[in-house]
C-alpha cells in the first residue's frame, strides 16, 4: 500500500473526536474527549481567539528577543488542537485552490474526513509527499508558471506551520515590505511609494530571480530559521521534490543568477 492509499485509509477511519479544555489563560492547550464533536456546531469565533492568543505572545517574544519563550509557544501552538482545527479549515474551505488535488488524488473532505486530519496531524508526522507540479497562464502573457500543489496533509501541516511562523517573521520584517504579508495589500504598498516619491523622483530597482524556487539556497533558508521547531518539517518539504508530468524531479537548491531591468 503507497502513502497516499495509507493516508486516504487513515482519514476515512472514524475516531474518536476531540475537544478543547481551557485549562490556563494565556495558553489553552488541554485536550479531552468529546464524541459527540461535530464540525459544524465548532465555535469558530472562539477558535480563531485562542490562536490569536497565542500568536500575539509569539509576536511579542519574537520582537523582545526572547527566543526560547518564543519556541515554547511555537511548539505549544504545533500541539494546540484549536489551531490544528484552524489550519484545517484554512486549506479545506478557505483557500481558493483547495479543490486541487495532490499526488494523493483528494480533492476536497467531508466533515468526518476533516475531523480525522486534524487528528492525524497530532500523530507521528507522515514523511513529506512530492508536490504535483501543474502550469498554469501568466495574466497577460502567453508563457505559464509552474504552481505546486501539497497533498491534504501536507497543505494542513504547512498551514499549522504558517501559524506559528507568521507571527515571528511579522515582528521582523521591515515596514515597508508588502509582499505576501497579512494585511497589506498592493495599495498599501502604491500609498507607500507614492508618499516615497512625491517630494522628489527616486530610482526604483526592478529584479527578477530566474527560477527563484527551484534554484535558492536551502541551506540559507534553513539558517535563517536557525533552531524553530519547525526545522525539520520545512527541511523535509524543501528536499521532497516535485512530480511534473508523471515525473519525478528533485529541488536542487542553488543559488542562481538574477536578471534586472
Amino acid at each position: 500500500m503507497n502513502k497516499a492509499q495509507t493516508l486516504k485509509r487513515r482519514l476515512g477511519n472514524p475516531k474518536p473526536f476531540l475537544s478543547v479544555a481551557w485549562d490556563t489563560k494565556d495558553i489553552p492547550n488541554q485536550v479531552s474527549i468529546n464524541p459527540n464533536l461535530k464540525w459544524k456546531d465548532i465555535n469558530w469565533k472562539k477558535v480563531e481567539k485562542s490562536v490569536f492568543r497565542l500568536q500575539k505572545l509569539i509576536y511579542r517574544a519574537s520582537m523582545s528577543g526572547e527566543l526560547r519563550k518564543m519556541h515554547r509557544y511555537q511548539k505549544l501552538l504545533l500541539k494546540s488542537y484549536y489551531a490544528r482545527l484552524l489550519a484545517v479549515r484554512r486549506v479545506t474551505q478557505d483557500n481558493q485552490g483547495k479543490k486541487t488535488a495532490g499526488v494523493d488524488g483528494i480533492k476536497n473532505l467531508p466533515p468526518m474526513q476533516k475531523l480525522n486530519l486534524v487528528s492525524l496531524l497530532n500523530s507521528r508526522y507522515l514523511k513529506a509527499s512530492p508536490t504535483r507540479r501543474v502550469w498554469i497562464p501568466k495574466p497577460g502573457k502567453d508563457e505559464k508558471r509552474p504552481l505546486g500543489i501539497p497533498t491534504m496533509y501536507d497543505r494542513a501541516l504547512q498551514a499549522l506551520v504558517k501559524l506559528g511562523m507568521e507571527p515571528e517573521w511579522e515582528a521582523r520584517f521591515e515596514p515597508n515590505s508588502y509582499g505576501f504579508r497579512p494585511g497589506r495589500s498592493t495599495h498599501d504598498a502604491i500609498e507607500a511609494i507614492f508618499n516615497s516619491i512625491k517630494q522628489k523622483p527616486k530610482y526604483v530597482l526592478d529584479a527578477d530571480i530566474s527560477k527563484c524556487f527551484d534554484r535558492i539556497n536551502h541551506d540559507a533558508l534553513l539558517g535563517k530559521i536557525g533552531q524553530s521547531p519547525y526545522r525539520r518539517l520545512i527541511k523535509q518539504w524543501l528536499k521532497s521534490g516535485v512530480f511534473d508530468n508523471k515525473k519525478f524531479r528533485s529541488i536542487c537548491g542553488r543559488y542562481t543568477t538574477g536578471r534586472g531591468h
